[in-house]
């Protein structure tokens, strides 16, 4: 049976105040992850998480007590740092339904797409939201698709 509640999304962005060197990092990126799906997948939440240029980006969604409960976790957390809500608001459908949460690593060709944010925003949202969410959506879906695999296939991630 389908939840009544209404669909809610988040995005927000963050400081990355993860210290150490790569391979910390990475553990510390892959427990976020782990946490995360099994997390969401309780919850009924999807989404997506960029870690690039210093910071994160996230959009969460499903039923808006779930992702507020996860966004109160994540506020906490004190990994995030300069947390900003960039969009909030009920929607019809979600933009990531195949995925607890997918992930997208930094990546080249990405880092010019994703600088405005911390240059541009210093992490404030205004009307460039809209422009972030896109971005999100489109690295997510190239990366399903990237021959490396390094992202998490739908239904697994």
């Amino acid at each position: 049976m389908a939840d009544p509640s209404p669909l809610y999304r988040l995005l927000y962005v963050s400081e990355n105040r993860i210290a150490g060197d790569v391979a910390h990092v990475a553990r510390e990126i892959e427990a976020i992850l782990n946490a995360s799906r099994r997390n969401n997948e309780a919850l009924g939440i999807t989404g997506a998480l960029i870690f690039n240029c210093g910071f994160f980006a996230q959009v969460l969604e499903g039923p808006r007590d779930a992702v507020e409960r996860i966004f109160a976790v994540i506020r906490n957390d004190t990994r995030h740092g300069k947390i900003q809500v960039m969009s909030a608001a009920e929607v019809e459908d979600r933009e990531f339904p195949n995925w607890t949460m997918a992930y997208i690593g930094r990546s080249p060709s990405w880092e010019k797409a994703l600088g405005w944010i911390k240059n541009d925003t210093h992490f404030a949202p205004d009307e460039r939201c809209d422009r972030l969410f896109k971005i999100v959506m489109e690295m997510a879906y190239d990366s399903e698709l990237s021959p490396d695999r390094t992202f998490a296939a739908p239904g697994k991630s």
